[in-house]
């Protein structure tokens, strides 16, 4: 069994439906146990060359599970499709739900299609202030600081 962290977000349509229908969805799947869940908190969209967005409501939640990375990579998207994402879709577009693999177990995976843990959790408040909520004392498995330390360096910058 591994324990995950995946980072959930929505910036169209219902959010706060979209992301309990996530969660639901992980939680339904027979290789994965949903086993606690952040707070949902909104911030603004990342920008990139002067686009607007809607903001962004954001989570994050614990699972363990019986699949292998990338195995876990693909349940995902299956969910992100289910809830109405796009198979093809670039970076900084709006998102009926975003589902990121932040952290699996303490490994360290680079593939083309996935890098754990998540290459930005040190530089994005709304992926470290849910995780904070679940998982504060959690180590980053490359520089061993804790989310909770993480955070606060990002609060004082």
């Amino acid at each position: 069994m591994h324990t995950s962290y995946i980072g959930i977000g929505s910036n169209l349509g219902d959010r706060s439906n979209n992301i309990a229908r996530a969660i639901e969805l992980l939680d339904q799947h027979d290789d994965i146990d949903v086993i606690a869940t952040s707070t949902t908190y909104e911030f603004a969209a990342l920008m990139k060359d002067g686009q607007k967005q809607p903001d962004y409501l954001n989570a994050a939640t614990k699972l363990t599970t019986t699949l292998k990375p990338l195995d876990l990579l693909d349940a995902l998207q299956a969910i992100e499709r289910k809830l109405g994402r796009p198979i093809e879709h670039g970076f900084w577009q709006p998102r009926t739900i975003d589902l990121d693999i932040l952290i699996y177990d303490a490994r360290v995976v680079q593939h083309p299609r996935l890098t754990i843990p998540h290459p930005e959790i040190a530089k994005r408040v709304f992926v470290l202030r849910p995780l904070c909520d679940i998982a504060s004392a959690l180590a980053h498995p490359l520089t061993g600081e804790t989310m909770r330390t993480l955070l606060e360096e990002h609060e004082s910058r």
